[in-house]
């Protein structure tokens, strides 16, 4: 602090007073001011660090003029310095400089006055003051009551410039080696420094409690967080505490050197490890989720992370969604989110699920898009022809695509008809164009069941394209279904016969109803007197074969109704 020199006593006359009384007054300020100062010498008072220059610290002592304390003084042997502003420290007045600001020292201890003196220090291991004199080769030399030796090393100083800084000043230091026959004193100021400094940390750290919000200086950054300097204590902030959104690398968000605020999360006494929180001084984005996203809506967010089970959505930030690889697509060969996601992209999802005590969002790309299986029910029902390719061979058929991700099953039975086939690459391959008949819809399983030999004309298919209603033709009766017997009338080919009346030439009819009760009770008669069936010759029997006349034939339905040739 420099403070204003007094002007010519003859240009500083305003108010009338002549020259001789203006100096008059001036001496008699200076002389009060110079015995105050004086009488000040040696007095510790309590002072508040008003701010740290680059050689001194400057501390208000209560008085007009400010006091300076040389920063060495107050520096650790790893270049901290143990006080800031605002800290109350306890000094003692050295003097006063030429330009008005008091000389303080932190040392409140004496020096010791003669050799008896520093032998008790030495066998107390106590603290002394001492004046360095010099900087010597190797270190300083300290007037403790006498020349004292400190090495360089245990000065607390980091190199020559900062040593040179100390010659003048009283420091504290403790006697290490005392040859009194040689006169060769050592002392240590660093190991005194160090102390004073895990005193000064550890009342720091005491006085940190969790919640309290703080300033801190970031002072390294790590892959997993950035350490805070506190105030001579060090605190973790984590990288996941850092915002409420996923952060990559600490230095998006923090930068070596900055000041910032931060929450005390955590403090562990033990273990002197104190957890820090940045995001914990905004709202918590979950709880907007909460009011704005609901099971069912549609929502829109970046894809920010891709992994093997699903894609994370970020909805708002800090607010992640997952749609599961199983709700990508409606597609089956999707195994990876990689195959149709990329990471900074933007996509549409339903909402599926909201877990807020687990902070857990589930979503469905799948859904936003549309059920595809719903189209194909009603673009291909059963009996329509599906005409696309074979995607997939297995042991008991075919798989053919039909939609984009809905596929239809070809068994091998319904394959072909012109011979059992073993495996299904022996007729079809893969990407082969096939076409096939619907023959049953899985809504389970959202696959349709198809068949290519349904497609193909059948033994029955060719009787009736080429035989017409009246022809006579030769068959084999195989099984007799009570008034109707069932006709082979070649391989493969069937008809229904009526065993009772002429026959009107209907297909499906029950019988002509011209047999009148007498008749019926006739027949009855003769056949519980005969002990057995009809012996008529005429009546026909499992494997007879016999002539027919075909009275009725259904080509949609492959039906075929013939009746016995008289």
């Amino acid at each position: 602090m420099n403070p204003t020199a007094p002007q010519d006593p003859v240009q500083n006359d305003q108010t009338g007073s002549t020259p001789e009384e203006s100096f008059g007054d001036i001496l008699s300020q200076f002389e009060s001011e110079h015995r105050h100062s004086t009488e000040a010498v040696g007095e510790s008072v309590n002072g508040t660090v008003v701010s740290i220059g680059e050689d001194a610290v400057l501390i208000d002592v209560g008085r007009k003029s400010e006091g300076a304390l040389a920063l060495a003084t107050v520096t650790a042997p790893d270049g901290t310095v143990m006080v800031k502003p605002g800290d109350q420290v306890s000094v003692t007045i050295t003097g006063r400089h030429p330009e008005g600001f008091y000389l303080l020292s932190k040392v409140h201890v004496a020096v010791p006055k003669d050799w008896s003196g520093l032998q008790q220090a030495f066998n107390d291991r106590a603290v002394i003051s001492g004046t360095v004199t010099e900087v010597v080769k190797g270190g300083l030399r300290v007037d403790v009551g006498a020349t004292a030796f400190m090495p360089a090393s245990r000065s607390g100083a980091r190199d020559v410039a900062e040593m040179e800084k100390l010659v003048g000043t009283q420091i504290e230091c403790r006697v290490t080696k005392l040859d009194t026959e040689k006169e060769d004193v050592v002392v240590d100021r660093r190991i005194v420094l160090e102390e004073l400094a895990a005193k000064a940390k550890e009342e720091r750290f005491s006085a940190i409690q969790e919640g309290t919000v703080m300033m801190a200086t970031v002072r390294s950054l790590t892959d997993f967080g950035a350490f805070c300097d506190l105030g001579g204590v060090d605190g973790l902030l984590h990288i996941s505490d850092m915002a409420w959104q996923r952060v990559a690398k600490p230095d998006e968000i923090v930068k070596t050197g900055e000041q910032i605020q931060v929450k005390v999360l955590k403090v562990q006494r033990e273990k002197k490890k104190i957890s820090l929180g940045l995001k914990q001084l905004t709202p918590d984005p979950w709880s907007v989720a909460a009011e704005t996203i609901h099971v069912g809506d549609r929502v829109k967010g970046k894809v920010v992370r891709l992994a093997d089970f699903g894609a994370f959505i970020e909805l708002l930030p800090g607010v992640d969604g997952l749609i599961h690889v199983t709700a990508l697509s409606w597609d089956k060969r999707i195994r990876k989110p990689g195959d149709i996601l990329k990471v900074d992209e933007y996509v549409e999802a339903v909402v599926l699920g909201v877990n807020l005590a687990d902070k857990k969002i589930s979503l469905s790309l799948k859904q936003a898009i549309g059920d595809p299986w719903e189209e194909v029910v009603r673009q291909y029902p059963v009996g329509s022809i599906v005409e696309k390719p074979v995607t997939s061979l297995a042991n008991f058929g075919a798989f053919v695509e039909v939609e984009n991700g809905i596929e239809g099953m070809i068994h091998i039975g319904d394959i072909t008809r012109e011979k059992r086939l073993q495996h299904p690459k022996e007729a079809l391959t893969v990407g082969q164009t096939v076409k096939a008949q619907v023959t049953e819809v899985d809504n389970e399983r959202r696959r349709l069941r198809l068949s290519i030999k349904a497609l193909e004309p059948t033994s029955a298919d060719i009787f009736i394209t080429e035989s017409e209603v009246g022809l006579v033709v030769s068959g084999r009766v195989v099984k007799m279904r009570g008034e109707r017997a069932e006709v082979e009338l070649g391989e493969g080919v069937h008809a229904m016969c009526r065993l009772s009346g002429s026959g009107s030439g209907e297909a499906g009819a029950k019988g002509s109803g011209s047999a009148d009760l007498g008749s019926l009770s006739a027949m009855l008669a003769a056949k519980w007197k005969s002990g057995g069936p009809s012996m008529d010759p005429n009546a026909l029997r499992e494997g007879q074969v016999r002539r027919f006349k075909i009275v009725a034939m259904d080509a949609q339905s492959k039906k075929i109704e013939v009746e016995l040739e008289k």
